[in-house]
């Protein structure tokens, strides 16, 4: 592979990890999600990256920092969303992705970091399985609002 760039999400790669994310759900990403997007990359304390091959966006790795929250009383880091591009998969980009990720947070005096996965999702388990996640303490709950 040439040299791979890992670099802080900015607000033009909204269109780019819309394309990934499109690519790997086969759904179109909403404009709400541009928006979202957009808005992450202006962040000052989270931790977003983008891998870069030629000038083109080929994954992405999507986190917040939590002070507190959750039941948890220090700061944490939550991977949110994460993709590489169907025709990277398997190079070493996601974990590339979460290396940096790792780093800074390490920087930010973060010891934690969390992501959910869903129970089906065997591959997104099997990955972050390698990257040395385990289960944690919560259980995810939900409630249907829809009547």
């Amino acid at each position: 592979m040439n040299a791979l760039l890992i670099r802080k999400l900015e607000k033009g790669d909204a269109k780019d990890v819309s394309r990934i994310f499109a690519a790997i759900t086969k759904t179109k990403a909403s404009i709400n999600c541009m928006q979202v997007l957009e808005e992450q990359a202006e962040r000052e304390e989270d931790v977003s990256f983008v891998a870069e091959l030629e000038g083109k966006v080929v994954g992405f790795m999507i986190s917040d920092i939590i002070s507190g929250g959750y039941g948890l009383l220090n700061k944490s880091a939550w991977i949110v969303l994460f993709g590489v591009d169907p025709e990277f998969m398997g190079q070493g980009i996601g974990k590339k992705l979460a290396q940096e990720i790792y780093k800074v947070c390490v920087e930010k005096g973060i010891k934690n970091i969390y992501t959910t996965v869903r129970w089906d999702a065997t591959d997104l388990l099997s990955f972050f399985k390698t990257l040395g996640f385990d289960r944690s303490n919560f259980i995810n709950l939900e409630k249907s609002l829809n009547t």
